[in-house]
């Protein structure tokens, strides 16, 4: 990127941000304490409040949210006059699945190949980092124009809405005049990208019970009820042959109108295997970004190392339904409780549970703050327009402050770019990518300014 004072400062302070990362990382903060000590999410939370405190911020806080976990708030002044800016990231992560299949250790930030390894290193603890970095850039050259106030979330990825609930009960404490999510990322790396689009959330555990008790299957099999196979018949009713996603009276015809993407892209970006086919019809973008996907993130079943010859009574799985733009997420809780509960067969018995949930969001784009980020890129990003994309993932807190907040403007970006690999094994973080969206990020708040 051309030289300028703030490029100059944050390339300077990479080494700095890289050992700190390296910190954050080192703490296994998952916020589902039936696996992981709650000890070490409540350790990444006083690392991030330390941190802010050495930065300046005032009134920091390790909030206690109602889903047990904690999320962490200071405050950083501006001048007399300025604009309020709430920057977010979370310092929870998903677990590292088979630890196996990591090539070096998923909570030990390893450098190889040009990128950083690490289990929340992108998503999203190199946000937190990222925010550090603009704030410390602006501050070694003429100061932070704008108040800021940051929020580091700690159960984003279990998607029990705590820092929402926290955010609805005390609507103060978050009001800015604009929004910078740092949880999504370039559509590919040197691609400035805000998202403008994301897909709501649902997580159901739906469970079948058929018997009293588990049975002979040479003894009772082919007349008496199986209830996994009852079970398998209900998760494949929410697909269709071509994979699209089928719950009863839930549209599945969206169309996205932005940035597209290719088939080869998506195919190399997902890793999929030579011959398997993708899954739904019409265009990538339509299918991830605009359109309902239902998956099952778990089953409860006998593993088959031990198995036995018998008949299961019971058997209960965890769907998520991603949501698209445009559709409430109460509406479509109810229709896939009733799809799951019409398709189950053989008259066994069924019972849904709602876990978690949230809205989709779609952003206003015609916007001073759109304006200011798409200046910031362009100095950022030399030679690159910033581009909209969609996401299919889910950030519930996005609705929640879009209702708290309507006239604040609400941008999303961050380091989650395909590469990054993230919620898999080996996930990790482009430390270019770092450097010049911490460049974009403090160019931002000072467009934004002077806006």
């Amino acid at each position: 990127m051309p030289s300028n004072p703030v490029a100059e400062t944050v390339a300077s302070l990479i080494p700095r941000a890289k050992q700190e990362l390296t910190e954050l990382v080192a703490f296994k903060s998952v916020a589902d304490f039936d696996q992981f000590p709650r000890s070490e999410s409540e350790g990444a939370a006083r690392w991030v409040a330390d941190a802010l405190r050495a930065e300046g911020f005032e009134d920091v806080a390790l909030l206690d949210t109602p889903d047990g976990t904690q999320s962490v708030y200071g405050c950083l002044p501006g001048p007399e006059g300025a604009k309020t800016v709430l920057l977010y990231a979370h310092y929870d992560v998903q677990p590292p699945l088979d630890e196996a299949a990591w090539v070096s250790p998923p909570f030990e930030l390893t450098e190889r190949d040009g990128r950083w390894y690490g289990r929340g290193a992108a998503d999203c603890k190199g946000g937190v980092i990222m925010h550090l970095l603009a704030l410390r850039a602006l501050k070694a050259n003429g100061g932070v124009p704008v108040t800021v106030k940051v929020i580091v979330e700690g159960s984003e990825e279990m998607g029990t809405g705590g820092l929402q609930q926290y955010a609805e009960a005390h609507p103060e404490l978050l009001a800015a005049d604009t929004v910078v999510i740092g949880d999504a990322g370039n559509f590919r790396v040197g691609l400035p990208t805000v998202t403008s689009s994301l897909r709501g959330m649902i997580l159901m555990r739906v469970r079948v019970d058929a018997l009293e008790g588990n049975l002979h299957s040479g003894q009772f099999g082919g007349a008496a009820p199986d209830a996994l196979a009852a079970l398998i018949r209900v998760l494949d009713s929410l697909r269709a042959e071509d994979g699209t996603t089928t719950v009863d009276g839930l549209a599945s015809d969206g169309t996205w109108d932005g940035l597209q993407y290719t088939e080869t892209q998506f195919r190399e970006d997902a890793k999929v295997l030579d011959g398997v086919e993708l899954v739904g019809a019409d265009t990538v973008a339509d299918r991830i970004w605009a359109r309902p996907a239902a998956t099952v993130l778990g089953i409860d079943a006998p593993p088959v190392v031990g198995a036995t010859p018998s008949l299961q009574a019971s058997a209960r799985a965890l769907i998520g339904l991603r949501v698209p733009p445009g559709v409430d997420v109460q509406q479509a809780i109810k229709l896939l409780e009733a799809h799951l509960v019409s398709h189950t067969p053989w008259g066994a018995r069924v019972s849904c549970e709602l876990i978690g949930h949230g809205q989709a969001f779609r952003a206003d784009t015609a916007s001073p703050a759109y304006e200011a980020m798409a200046a910031a890129m362009a100095v950022a990003y030399p030679g690159q327009e910033m581009q909209y994309a969609g996401h299919g993932g889910s950030i519930p807190l996005c609705n929640a402050l879009a209702a708290l907040y309507p006239d604040a403007e609400i941008l999303l970006i961050g380091l989650s770019e395909p590469e990054a690999r993230i919620h898999a094994v080996n996930e990790s973080l482009s430390p270019e990518e770092l450097e010049r969206m911490s460049v974009t990020e403090a160019l931002f708040l000072d467009n934004y300014a002077a806006s």
